[in-house]
């Protein structure tokens, strides 16, 4: 008897004629203790917190504006300036940790990012002015840039290859729940309350950080003496770039809906005539309720179907059926409206899955420097799009001005998704 990696010879001689026999070995059973690892709970509790500061500004946006003295058109185009200076902080964020995170270490990336944070967090509640706001935004947003993208690849990399998409799917869906904790909290706490309580969460999670223990992988390439982190090595070779440009933009309606769609839905629920006011803060919740189902499912999925491919096709034909229908509800109910803001954040529950085709592009010795800029670099993409939101609303009104830029995002998103390569169960322990 021979053993091979997928089956069993059995070698039997009978009346002098050898035969071989192949039969199937038992597959490999994956117990839960080898998905819910403590790189996961933790991952998945960092990117909760990580969800519920970046989301805050978006609903607390107009109490916040009108408590430093802000009123009328300003509460709109104020809160797009704060909302880019966010992004900004996570575009450069994402740069800074995703490259120490190739040269230091997922685990202290994670430390790092989330202390910073939580500071500027709390600093964000004593803010008297714009320009204090815009600021502590800004330093905000470079530390929110570094949680999901070491998470995601310390998972990745700790998991075992036919059940990583697992692993990042449990972080996503846990993740995004914290946007309904935000939601509650703004509900019942002042601004400037429910931004202490962001901070104090992410100072507790500190503590949680201790028992993290580092990526094999990355422990194996410490010992080489290969260049890691380097940002620019991406741009230096055209196969590298076209997959890292892909990577990002497949990733576009995602942040058009919650950076146009949900979080200026009072503007556009007005424009529809809805039945009564909108509130950002409850539609935010009811985009990331749906997000949290659709990051779910959409992992699921993605390992049922054996491709990350097929699944994020599947969600953006969902997502541009839902956001067709969210700019023709024209005199419908408050309560409508919430329902096809949950079925935006549904569509766009790909999340997950986009992250994990990312991560998996690319070698060890960029992965974490991949998976935190391109989640951010999306983040960041809302500074374009809310531009030509702006200047296509100034033409076209804030309905088909919208309507305009969401289909340019799809369509940029479907192009990018069909030329990237299939990951599903790629060997990841690789350098570039």
């Amino acid at each position: 008897m021979f053993l091979r990696k997928d089956f069993v010879i059995i070698q039997n001689r009978d009346a002098g004629v050898m035969m071989n026999t192949k039969i199937a070995s038992p597959k490999k059973r994956i117990a839960p203790g080898h998905i819910l690892t403590i790189p996961v709970i933790v991952s998945s509790l960092g990117y909760f917190v990580d969800i519920y500061d970046l989301l805050l500004f978006s609903i607390v946006r107009i109490p916040s504006l009108k408590s430093i003295g802000l009123q009328g058109q300003e509460l709109l185009d104020k809160g797009v300036f704060l909302l880019n200076a966010q992004m900004a902080g996570m575009l450069l964020g994402g740069i800074l940790w995703g490259m120490l995170g190739d040269k230091k270490g997922r685990v202290k990336i994670l430390f790092g990012s989330i202390f910073l944070y939580s500071i500027a967090n709390i600093a964000n509640g004593f803010v008297n002015s714009i320009e204090a706001y815009t600021a502590w935004r800004f330093i905000a947003g470079v530390g929110l840039a570094g949680e999901l993208g070491a998470g995601v690849t310390l998972v990745l990399e700790t998991l075992p290859k036919e059940v990583r998409g697992y692993g990042t799917m449990i972080v996503a869906s846990v993740g995004v729940a914290g946007a309904i904790l935000a939601n509650f909290v703004a509900k019942n706490f002042d601004w400037r309350a429910a931004y202490f309580i962001g901070g104090g969460l992410g100072m507790l999670l500190l503590i949680l950080r201790i028992g993290v223990f580092e990526s094999g992988m990355f422990k194996e390439i410490q010992r080489m003496k290969i260049k890691k982190g380097n940002f620019l090595h991406l741009f230096t070779n055209w196969r590298r770039f076209t997959k890292y440009m892909k990577s990002i933009l497949i990733g576009l309606p995602a942040w058009f809906s919650v950076g146009i769609l949900i979080t200026f839905s009072p503007e556009f629920a007005k424009a529809l005539s809805i039945s009564e006011p909108i509130n950002a803060g409850e539609a935010v919740m009811f985009c990331y309720i749906g997000l949290v189902f659709g990051d779910f499912v959409s992992g699921f999925l993605s390992q049922r179907f054996r491709s990350r491919k097929k699944v994020v096709l599947l969600f953006l034909t969902l997502f541009a059926i839902v956001a067709a229908s969210y700019f023709m509800l024209h005199n419908v109910s408050a309560a409508i409206f919430y329902a096809i803001c949950a079925a935006l954040g549904f569509t766009i529950g790909y999340w997950a899955v986009f992250i994990t085709i990312a991560a998996e592009q690319f070698g060890t010795n960029l992965r974490a420097t991949v998976a935190s800029t391109v989640p951010n670099f999306i983040r960041g993409a809302v500074i374009p799009i809310t531009f030509s939101f702006q200047i296509a609303k100034k033409y076209f009104g804030i309905l088909s001005g919208g309507a305009i830029v969401g289909a340019i995002c799809l369509l940029i998103s479907f192009y990018a998704l069909f030329r990237l390569e299939e990951t599903f169960s790629k060997d990841l322990n690789y350098i570039e």
